[in-house]
């Protein structure tokens, strides 16, 4: 099973707590883009961008962790678009917040969860 995780930068060591852990179970990230160090130009940024467009796209499932940044909502949006199979995280109740959500994160396609960073992995692992 391919995945890619989406997050923003200050979940940086969540985010590759996860991949360790789905990696262990035989899962395949696309494209870890925790190694990138944030882009100074604008060619940094076109070329993350392919990369985390075509990660995307290679894989079965996408994961969002919040909270996110900017582009992280953007590929939440391709993954929408493709018909990804798409899990979004919370660690506390961020998702009902009506100052917070947005109405993407309640389409019917989008799988909820929250709680300890342990139930997103036990909630991924069991399907």
């Amino acid at each position: 099973m391919k995945f890619y995780l989406a997050s923003g930068f200050l979940n940086k060591p969540l985010v590759q707590y996860v991949s360790e852990q789905l990696k262990r179970e035989g899962y395949i990230l696309t494209y870890d883009w925790t190694q990138n160090e944030r882009a100074s130009t604008v060619e940094d940024l076109q070329h993350i961008g392919q990369c985390e467009k075509e990660a995307i796209i290679d894989s079965d499932i996408v994961i969002l962790i919040l909270p996110g940044g900017k582009g992280s909502h953007v590929e939440l949006g391709i993954a929408l678009g493709l018909r990804k199979r798409i899990i979004l995280y919370s660690s506390g109740d961020e998702i009902y917040d009506l100052a917070t959500t947005t109405t993407f994160y309640h389409l019917p396609e989008v799988e909820k969860c929250s709680g300890d960073i342990n139930d997103l992995l036990g909630y991924i692992l069991k399907a």
